[in-house]
């Protein structure tokens, strides 16, 4: 085996603001709790922490030991043995070092992360928590002395760059090494291990005939590519990696095409973090995540607002999803932060290069909230902009537009193609707004791609209303908002993407909002991903064909009247509503269904409802002179949104 991995997950000792040494395994974070209580008070600083091991077995003569972190929030810098061997400023990506010459018999590993405030690293404000520790794993890698570039902002020194030509692929293959006088082999295999392409060098473009494109959730193919580097008929190093064929383009009067063909991107964003653990995330939890998208119907995500963990790519590139990857280069313009900004968009293009599911590249987010020097703002997206497209000129570049930044000012016009962040309908009255807004947008930029980056309403699954509206935060109106959303979408074929914000609840320690501070209710499943909202099934109702039904507000159980309407949502054109086990109504009709139902006092009232496909639901309602108040008890509140 030419390369080893070891995992440095167990016997961590943590010291944090207090100034006590804790013994904690990885992945880890200092603000699992007080970045999710609310208050804007979690602690933002540097925290320490230490662990030992003995040096692996390699040969010393023929190998070389790297060190690799794979997420530290927001700023590292790595000692080992009293040696600093490393610094890194980006909380988001994957760094790594040569720790070879510094390894001794037992080994001193020290890491002090910093998630403080400061005017150079990206993000520094947000609507979300910045969470501060070692979240990901970290690694031992042993490698041969010859390896390929394992030194190129965190890149595997494999570049992997397919284009649609006809019914066949050219896949150009590009490796990167330092090793002179050798050839590299590179073979391209299907997904049961045949090659179907091989050649050598270092960059070379090989032809797979009759290709097998990736296409998204109907048939995510993955071929798999092999480079060997050889030298003197001596194998010195191997590097293999995924890949998927597909061609893309966005049309401004027809929307998103994938091979060719209209594809509808219609998806959710997601915020890497859960319920008391915060952002320290196990496959698990990833695995959970996708699992819940998938049955959602859902067939882009955007990748919301930093680099996410390459396990989460890699589900995304194995079930089909359709990814915008962007940068945390959001809320407000620092002007001494323009290197980072750069910086993350090299790591992020070059960790990410070969996924055929990322299509394109964000530069940036609501970056107009607070920016005071235009003109340098400005500036740093052109050379974003222009970054990008050197670095992969096969992708489009976007961003996304804070609402109140009008169609007219430059940076809606910077990138490729653009979306906006848009909550028409809840922070602003008026639903029908959206329609006017993609109406305008459309008349004055008829060649211009737009998108919604962001829409949604608050919505618990604690609260609710007979008389649902705007900034009550029930789960009814949250229902409500959707419904129009969706059938607003639909009127506008040329929108390239819609993203609903968002996936899951998720910490923004700054807010207070629906009754439990520190949290963004927006989620269409809560924090703990324990409740799917009813708003949750109406979108599985228009993504997905496998038959099901669903009966709303189940947990909007006393009523204070003797009769209320029920709603149904269902992907079936028929449903049939059955009151304490008897036939009441059968109705046609598109996706919402709406029943008249009488209630008993002091009685519960089962309804049961069935649909085509053999698919039920039931739920239990109750008349009461006395009902419990499932409405949020109004007070003042110093943060009641976080800007």
């Amino acid at each position: 085996m030419l390369r080893m991995k070891q995992k440095l997950s167990q016997g961590w000792f943590f010291t944090g603001s207090d100034g006590r040494e804790i013994s904690v395994n990885l992945p880890h974070t200092w603000n699992a709790l007080d970045g999710q209580d609310g208050g804007n008070d979690y602690y933002r600083g540097t925290c320490s922490y230490r662990t030992s091991f003995s040096k692996p077995s390699f040969d010393s003569g023929n190998q070389r030991v790297y060190l690799e972190f794979q997420g530290v929030n927001a700023s590292a810098e790595v000692q080992l043995n009293g040696n600093k061997v490393m610094e890194h400023d980006n909380g988001y990506s994957t760094f790594r070092a040569d720790i070879t010459d510094f390894l001794e018999e037992e080994n001193n590993l020290v890491v002090l992360a910093d998630n403080s405030v400061n005017q150079k690293i990206y993000p520094q404000k947000a609507d979300f928590t910045f969470y501060g520790g070692i979240y990901r794993d970290v690694l031992l890698r042993i490698v041969p002395k010859e390896h390929f570039e394992l030194d190129y902002f965190g890149g595997e020194g494999i570049k992997i760059t397919p284009k649609v030509e006809g019914r066949d692929g050219k896949i150009q293959v590009e490796c990167f090494h330092k090793t002179e006088g050798a050839n590299v082999h590179v073979s391209l295999l299907d997904a049961e291990g045949a090659c179907v392409a091989q050649g050598d060098g270092d960059n070379i473009t090989l032809t797979i005939e009759n290709v097998h494109l990736w296409n998204g959730i109907d048939d995510p193919y993955l071929y798999k590519a092999a480079a060997v580097l050889v030298k003197d008929d001596v194998t010195l190093d191997e590097v293999k990696t995924h890949f998927g064929v597909r061609s893309f383009h966005v049309d401004p009067k027809k929307g998103f095409f994938l091979n060719g063909r209209s594809y509808p991107l219609h998806g959710v964003s997601r915020h890497q973090d859960r319920k008391g653990i915060g952002n320290a995330l196990t496959k698990e939890h990833h695995i959970e995540d996708m699992k819940l998208m998938r049955e959602m119907g859902v067939n882009t995500v955007r990748l919301a607002h930093y680099q996410h963990d390459q396990f989460f790519y890699d589900l995304c590139d194995k079930y089909g999803m359709v990814v915008w990857a962007e940068i945390p280069y959001i809320s407000e313009h620092m002007p001494s932060g323009r290197d980072n900004t750069m910086h993350q968009m090299k790591e992020l293009i070059i960790q990410n290069y070969n996924h055929p599911c990322i299509v394109t590249w964000g530069v940036s987010n609501e970056i107009t909230i607070s920016t005071k020097d235009t003109k340098d703002m400005l500036h740093n997206h052109y050379e974003l902009n222009d970054l990008c497209h050197k670095l992969d000129p096969a992708r489009v570049t976007t961003l996304a537009c804070y609402a109140m930044c009008n169609p007219f000012s430059k940076v809606v016009h910077i990138t490729d193609i653009v979306s906006y962040n848009l909550y028409l309908g809840w922070y602003v009255p008026g639903l029908f707004l959206n329609d006017v807004f993609f109406r305008l947008f459309h008349m004055r930029y008829p060649d211009r791609c737009i998108g919604y980056s962001e829409y949604g309403a608050e919505g618990m699954p604690n609260l609710h209303s007979e008389n649902p509206h705007r900034g009550d935060h029930t789960e009814e109106y949250q229902a409500i908002y959707h419904e129009y959303m969706l059938k607003c979408f639909q009127r506008y074929p040329f929108i390239w993407a819609t993203h609903v914000w968002n996936m899951f609840d998720f910490a923004a320690d700054a807010r207070d909002q629906g009754g439990e501070p520190g949290m963004n209710h927006k989620g269409l499943i809560t924090f703990d991903r324990k409740i799917k909202k009813d708003s949750f099934y109406l979108y599985q109702a228009y993504w997905t064909d496998k038959p099901m039904v669903h009966i709303c507000s189940k947990r909007f159980v006393e009523h204070g009247t003797d009769q209320i309407t029920v709603k149904v949502y269902s992907n079936q054109h028929q449903v049939a509503l059955y009151r304490n086990g008897k036939l009441q109504e059968k109705k046609s009709g598109n996706k919402v269904f709406k029943f008249k139902v009488r209630l008993d006092l002091n009685e519960d009232t089962k309804i049961g409802v069935k649909a085509s496909g053999g698919v039920s639901d039931q739920a239990v309602f109750k008349y009461l002179e006395n009902p419990e108040r499932y409405q949020l008890e109004k007070k003042r509140s110093k943060s009641a949104n976080w800007v």
